[in-house]
C-alpha cells in the first residue's frame, strides 16, 4: 500500500483524542468567536489539521465594582487636590486684599462677598431662565463697604413674592451646578413672616463675621421670601462631611438663639438636582 492510499484510507477513521488549544486569551477584555484546531492522526503516523469552530460567547470586558470604586476614589482624590490649591490661592489673594485695605484705613473681612437678587415668575421654570434671572446688586470686603450695601438694601418684609436674596462667597454662584455647590447641600429654616428680616440680618452678620463653626465650608446663605413663609438657608460645600455638616447645625443654632428644640432641614443640592426642589423631599432633620 502507498503512502497516499494510506492517507486516504486513514481519513475515514474517527478522530484521536489529542488536546483541543483555545485561541481566546483569558487576559484581552473581549475576543471575537475563534477557531480552534483539532490534530488528526494518520495511518502512517502523520498528523492533518482540521479547523473546529469555536462558537462560545466571546469574553465579557473585565469590569467590576472595585475598578469602579479605584475610579470614584481616583475622581475624589483630584477634586479634593484642586479644592485645596484653588483654595491656597483664595487665601492668598485675601491676604494681600487685607493688607491693602488696612492701609487704607479701612476694616477688611476674612472673605470677599457678593449680594445677588432673584425676582422669579410663578410657574414653569427652565434652568436657563432661572440662571437669566440671577442679578448681581453688589461686592464689598470690608465693614465699611458692607453697611454701605446693606443700608439701602430692601428689607424683607418689603420684598414681593416669589424672591430670593443672596449672599455668597466671591467666586461661587448662586446655583446648585457651581463647582463649590454641586457636592454640598444646605440647611432650611422656616421662619413666620413677621420675623425672617431679623433672623436674616444675625445670620448675614455671623457669617460676613466668619462666625460660624466650619466656616470654610460655609458658600453662601439665601433669603427666599414665598407667600406662606420665608424661609432662610444656608449652604455648605460637602454634604457628605457629617461632621461639619452637624457642627454647622448647632453654630446656626447659637447664633440665631433658636430653641434647643426647633428642628431644621437639611437637604444636599443632589437631590434638589432629581426632583427640581429647593425645599420639599429634605433627607434630614433637627
Amino acid at each position: 500500500m502507498t503512502e497516499s492510499t494510506a492517507t486516504k484510507e486513514s481519513e475515514g477513521a474517527p478522530a484521536s483524542s489529542a488536546p483541543v488549544t483555545n485561541a481566546i486569551d483569558p487576559a484581552s477584555d473581549a475576543a471575537p468567536a475563534t477557531t480552534t484546531t483539532a490534530t488528526t492522526t494518520t495511518a502512517t503516523g502523520g498528523a492533518k489539521s482540521e479547523p473546529v469552530v469555536d462558537d462560545r460567547p466571546p469574553l465579557l470586558p473585565l469590569s467590576s465594582a472595585a475598578t469602579t470604586d479605584v475610579v470614584t476614589d481616583q475622581s475624589r482624590a483630584k477634586d479634593k487636590e484642586n479644592d485645596e490649591k484653588n483654595r491656597r490661592v483664595r487665601e492668598g489673594d485675601d491676604r494681600d486684599r487685607q493688607t491693602r485695605e488696612i492701609r487704607a484705613g479701612l476694616h477688611p473681612l476674612q472673605h470677599r462677598f457678593v449680594f445677588w437678587y432673584t425676582r422669579r415668575q410663578p410657574g414653569i421654570r427652565s434652568q436657563t431662565s432661572y440662571e437669566d434671572n440671577i442679578k448681581k446688586i453688589a461686592d464689598f470686603s470690608t465693614v465699611e463697604g458692607f453697611w454701605g450695601i446693606y443700608c439701602h438694601l430692601a428689607r424683607a418684609s418689603t420684598l414681593p413674592n416669589p424672591t430670593d436674596l443672596h449672599l455668597f462667597k466671591e467666586g461661587i454662584r448662586p446655583l446648585w451646578e457651581d463647582a463649590a455647590n454641586r457636592s454640598g447641600g444646605k440647611w432650611i429654616i422656616r421662619f413666620k413672616k413677621l420675623v425672617s428680616g431679623r433672623y436674616w440680618e444675625d445670620l448675614v452678620l455671623a457669617m460676613i463675621g466668619d462666625q460660624l463653626d466650619f466656616g470654610d465650608s460655609v458658600c453662601g446663605a439665601v433669603l427666599s421670601i414665598r407667600f406662606g413663609e420665608d424661609i432662610l438657608s444656608i449652604w455648605n460645600r460637602n454634604a457628605s462631611d457629617n461632621q461639619a455638616v452637624m457642627a454647622l447645625r448647632d453654630s446656626i443654632k447659637r447664633h440665631l438663639h433658636l430653641p434647643i428644640g426647633y428642628m431644621m432641614e437639611y437637604k444636599p443640592h443632589d437631590a434638589s438636582l432629581r426632583d427640581n426642589s429647593s425645599f420639599r423631599n429634605t433627607w434630614l432633620r433637627g
